[in-house]
């Protein structure tokens, strides 16, 4: 039990760490999708006159956002559960079918990985249609942004969820050595409300 403690405490720092890293980017990326994508509409009926690149910009930024906020989710069961059965069953089964889930996650997602890996590899080899970065402000040469970007965003996101289901796989088999231990709560990274 106590092996068990001492592996989860790395990755409850991990995670609290990734977890507040990870929502402050996405806010900032939510921000700026807001942004690039009322330019657009603002260019398109205002001036009629559409750009080129704030589809694939929203889309970019949409992914990070989403490949950062998913682990967050998945640590705070944010994600769409049934949670009926400890209506029916013992706390000590629920907690054993809880553990098989993770483990079944932690299969599927390091499946993922390795898929995923090879995916970013192949970003590699292509660029965005429409996505440059104006070197030419600083008097160089404007090169168009590589999809490995945007595909790296995928690979991240699932690399993190992993970390968390490692941690949700601890949890659970502490639970389920000792139901009556104390286990740190899982940070809240909801925005507090100002009164």
């Amino acid at each position: 039990m106590t092996l068990f403690f001492l592996l989860l405490q790395p990755f409850q720092f991990f995670n609290d760490l990734a977890g507040r890293i990870g929502r402050f980017i996405s806010v900032i990326a939510l921000a700026m999708m807001v942004f690039v994508i009322l330019l657009q509409v603002f260019c398109r009926y205002i001036l009629n006159n559409a750009l080129p690149w704030p589809d694939e910009a929203a889309r970019f930024l949409m992914l990070w956002l989403t490949s950062l906020m998913a682990p967050i989710a998945l640590r705070q069961s944010g994600f769409v559960a049934i949670d009926t059965l400890h209506r029916y069953f013992s706390s000590h089964l629920v907690s054993a079918i809880a553990l098989l889930l993770s483990l079944i996650s932690l299969i599927v997602l390091l499946v993922a990985f390795q898929l995923g890996w090879k995916h970013v590899g192949s970003g590699s080899m292509f660029s965005s249609a429409s996505l440059k970065i104006p070197l030419y402000l600083i008097g160089l040469k404007t090169i168009k942004m590589s999809l490995f970007y945007m595909y790296l965003s995928l690979f991240t996101g699932v690399t993190l969820m992993i970390f968390v289901n490692i941690e949700m796989i601890l949890r659970q088999l502490l639970l389920i050595i000792d139901k009556n231990i104390f286990l740190r709560p899982i940070p809240n990274l909801e925005i507090e409300r100002i009164d």
